[in-house]
C-alpha cells in the first residue's frame, strides 16, 4: 500500500480535537483559570509572543488572577493585549504587576462566549473535514494510478468516513460540555 497511512490521518484528526480542548481552556467560566490567558499575545520586542513569555502568571485567589511581568517596559504592552483580548478583562496595573479582577458573567456574555465556544468547534470541524477530503483525495489518486484496487479504495473510504464521524461526534460533545459549564452560574 503506497502512500495511505489511516493513522495518519486519525492523528491529524486528532489534532483538530486537541486543538479545540486547548481553545475551549481560554474561554471564561466565571472562574480564575491560569490557562485562560494562554491565547493572549503580546506585542513585545517588534512581535507577537505569548504573554507567558513576558511574565508568569498565577492564580492568587478564586476569582482573581495575577501576571508578573518580567521587563517594566512591557506591562503597557501587556495591559493593552488584556484589554484587547475577546474575554472582557480589566487589569489594574500596580508596578510590574497586573491584577485582574475576574467579574461575574453575565447571562449575556455567557451567550456571547458559547457562541464563541460554537465557533470553535466549528473550525474544529471544519479541520477535520479537510483531513478527510486529503485523505480520500489521497485514495482516488492511488486508484487511478492502480496501486490499490476498487474494492481497498471503498474500504479504506468507509474507514476515513468512521473515523470523521467519531472524532465529529467529540467535538460535538466537547462542545456541549463546554457550553453546559459557561452557562451554570
Amino acid at each position: 500500500m503506497a502512500d495511505f497511512k489511516m493513522a495518519d490521518y486519525r492523528k491529524r484528526m486528532d489534532g483538530a480535537l486537541a486543538s479545540l480542548r486547548n481553545e475551549f481552556s481560554g474561554l471564561r467560566t466565571g472562574r480564575a483559570n491560569a490557562g485562560l490567558l494562554d491565547g493572549i499575545h503580546v506585542n513585545a520586542y517588534g512581535s507577537e509572543v505569548p504573554l507567558n513569555q513576558v511574565g508568569s502568571v498565577s492564580v492568587p485567589e478564586a476569582r482573581m488572577l495575577m501576571v508578573s511581568v518580567w521587563d517594566k517596559t512591557m506591562v503597557t504592552a501587556v495591559e493593552k493585549a488584556l484589554r484587547q483580548s475577546t474575554l472582557g478583562l480589566n487589569p489594574i496595573t500596580d508596578g510590574q504587576t497586573l491584577r485582574i479582577p475576574m467579574p461575574p458573567l453575565t447571562e449575556e456574555r455567557r451567550r456571547d462566549l458559547t457562541k464563541v465556544a460554537g465557533t470553535y468547534s466549528e473550525n474544529a470541524k471544519i479541520a477535520v473535514r479537510n483531513v478527510r477530503r486529503d485523505a480520500m483525495d489521497t485514495l482516488k489518486k492511488l486508484e487511478k494510478a492502480s496501486e490499490i484496487s476498487e474494492d481497498e479504495h471503498k474500504a479504506h473510504s468507509s474507514d476515513v468516513q468512521k473515523a470523521t464521524d467519531a472524532v465529529i461526534g467529540e467535538i460535538d460533545s466537547a462542545l456541549e460540555h463546554k457550553s453546559k459549564e459557561i452557562m451554570q452560574v
